[in-house]
């Protein structure tokens, strides 16, 4: 899918409309190629998105707060922090027939421009000063590209003109004949290897701004198909096509739309109505249709990258201990072997003066009522050495049922804790709940990279949700958040909610002496289902019980622990911001 020119040109009025005038009060790194813009215009914040992704380049306005996505800042973002944050807008443009969008901002240190070419494997996002590139997102040196140098402190140079190419707008039958004509003499002759094209593909070729998708609309209109040949296209339909899709756009008549397929997936968007592609209806603004083609970067998927280092360190640590817990399990010997154990040695003694030289076995009977017990025995030992071989291996077991039950309970509640940190990192929605899932890690000794400084007044709060019937519930959206909301903000009499049998939220509902109506139920249910490893789930088994029944679990880390006297209920997992 393109941007092409028309659907940048759109985009240019549509900021023109929305984002002139404006002051950009925010400048965020949203993730390795792109920036994220926060206006406020016309009283309303806008929230402009630019990417140099080589494969989804783009620029549009997206419908909620954009998150910084990166731990440290590119140079780019800093640089761009310094000289256009808190600057005014004040023109935006486009090169013609370019896909390139300028736009120009008085910051604190004068006027600069930053210039977005949303262009395949050639993307790029550039801050320009007078002419001259003062930094840009994708550096390329003159062994890459000898026309254009994207370096600092050297000119900014536009793509070489594209010449031959024909004005759409004012195409006539005779240039566009002209063109097909040009075309039939490529036609694939002996020893030259050119095979004939597809009349989309002359339409892209030989015309100015037309992309693939608008060319293949045109001959779909023009002949039922988008696979017609070359040599079997009617130059006057295709003309009379043509006119009927370009010349709106000509007179800056957008129609944003996009595709859907049978499952709702997006699968184009357009600012002219597609009939070549089932499925399109037309939305607000190209905006919108990028973003719903795209998806916007915003909410818990903006962390993705710094959330992975953490993810690692997570999986690593998981691997470990499941190990360690297999290999203290399998020491564990049950009381029959244990017993096996001193039998023998008790039998190799009996026995001693009955054993010869070299022998590798003894059979004999312990019990009267029971079969004789097959011994191994090491023929470069003697009876006696064999049977204290036995005996420190049946003392070993005993001392192993004395310590190794305890060693795998706390291996065991490890393993919980992990994955409620791992639950914990997948909701986190900010830097600070993810730099508490690491400082959690540290305090176990179970991070080995750079440490987090200590920051209390990073440490974020539970969330805080008031119902209309003016009940509190505290949602605990971490470990640590979920201590202090079970035990800090709860007392006896609140009820507790927890997603059964998963890591997740502690909830408590705020009694007061108040009955609870059932709605405040479902509400606080609904905050446990979502704040939940299960929140993708329709719904989710919820336990409900009163705080008195809730204890922590002795030598457990934050946030676990034990409760009894629950009732099970299902419930819709809700955000906060769903009612």
């Amino acid at each position: 899918m393109y941007l092409d020119a028309f659907t940048l040109s759109a985009l240019v009025d549509e900021m023109l409309d929305t984002l002139a005038g404006g002051r950009i009060q925010d400048v965020l790194d949203v993730n390795e190629n792109g920036i994220g813009w926060e206006v406020y215009a016309n009283h309303r914040r806008r929230y402009l998105y630019m990417s140099a992704d080589h494969r989804q380049p783009r620029v549009h306005f997206v419908p909620d707060k954009l998150r910084r996505g990166l731990p440290k800042p590119s140079q780019v973002g800093l640089l761009m922090r310094r000289l256009v944050e808190g600057g005014i807008v004040t023109h935006i443009s486009q090169p013609p027939w370019e896909r390139i969008i300028q736009i120009d901002v008085e910051g604190a240190e004068g006027a600069v421009s930053v210039v977005i070419e949303p262009m395949e494997r050639r993307s790029n996002l550039l801050l320009v000063r007078d002419g001259i590139i003062l930094d840009c997102m994708r550096r390329v040196g003159a062994d890459e590209n000898r026309y254009r140098v994207s370096l600092p402190n050297h000119p900014y140079v536009l793509p070489p003109p594209q010449t031959g190419k024909l004005d759409p707008l004012r195409l006539n039958l005779e240039g566009l004949s002209e063109v097909f004509t040009r075309d039939a003499q490529n036609i694939e002759r002996p020893g030259q290897g050119v095979k004939a094209r597809k009349t989309h593909q002359v339409l892209t070729a030989h015309l100015l701004g037309i992309s693939p998708l608008l060319a293949k609309e045109i001959a779909f209109r023009a002949s039922g198909t988008t696979d017609q040949k070359a040599q079997d296209a009617n130059c006057e339909r295709i003309l009379t096509a043509l006119h009927e899709v370009v010349d709106p756009l000509g007179r800056r008549m957008w129609q944003p739309g996009i595709c859907q397929d049978g499952r709702g997936q997006v699968t184009a968007f357009s600012v002219y109505p597609l009939t070549s592609i089932p499925g399109w209806r037309r939305v607000e603004t190209v905006s919108q249709a990028l973003t719903l083609f795209y998806s916007a970067p915003v909410g818990e998927e903006a962390y993705t990258a710094g959330k992975q280092p953490i993810r690692d360190a997570i999986a690593e640590a998981r691997a470990k201990l499941s190990a360690r817990l297999a290999s203290l399990r399998a020491s564990m010997i049950d009381d029959s072997q244990r017993e096996r154990l001193r039998q023998s040695g008790e039998l190799i003694l009996a026995y001693q003066y009955a054993i010869q030289p070299g022998q590798t076995e003894l059979r004999a009977q312990y019990d009267l009522d029971q079969p004789e017990l097959s011994i191994a025995l090491d023929p470069a030992l003697t009876p006696l050495e064999n049977a204290q071989r036995y005996f420190e291996r049946y003392n070993k077991a005993k001392r192993a049922l004395d310590d190794v039950p305890s060693l795998i309970a706390q291996t065991e509640r490890d393993l919980a804790f992990l994955e409620q940190l791992d639950t914990d990192l997948t909701l986190a929605a900010s830097y600070p709940e993810i730099d508490e899932v690491q400082a959690a890690l540290q305090a176990k000794g179970l991070w080995r990279g750079k440490p987090l400084a200590k920051a209390s007044s990073s440490k974020t709060a539970p969330l805080r949700v008031v119902t209309s019937d003016g009940f509190v519930i505290w949602v605990g959206r971490n470990s640590r958040q979920n201590e202090i909301v079970t035990f800090d903000k709860g007392s006896p009499e609140d009820w507790w909610l927890h997603a059964r049998g998963v890591p997740g939220a502690h909830v408590i509902i705020k009694a007061d002496g108040r009955k609870v109506p059932e709605s405040v139920f479902e509400r606080a249910a609904g905050l446990a289902a979502y704040y939940s490893a299960k929140r993708q789930q329709a719904k989710v088994e919820v336990d409900v019980t009163q705080r008195r029944h809730v204890r922590k679990i002795k030598g457990a880390p934050p946030g676990m622990v034990t409760y009894r006297n629950e009732e099970t209920r299902l419930s819709v997992p809700r955000s906060k911001e769903e009612e």
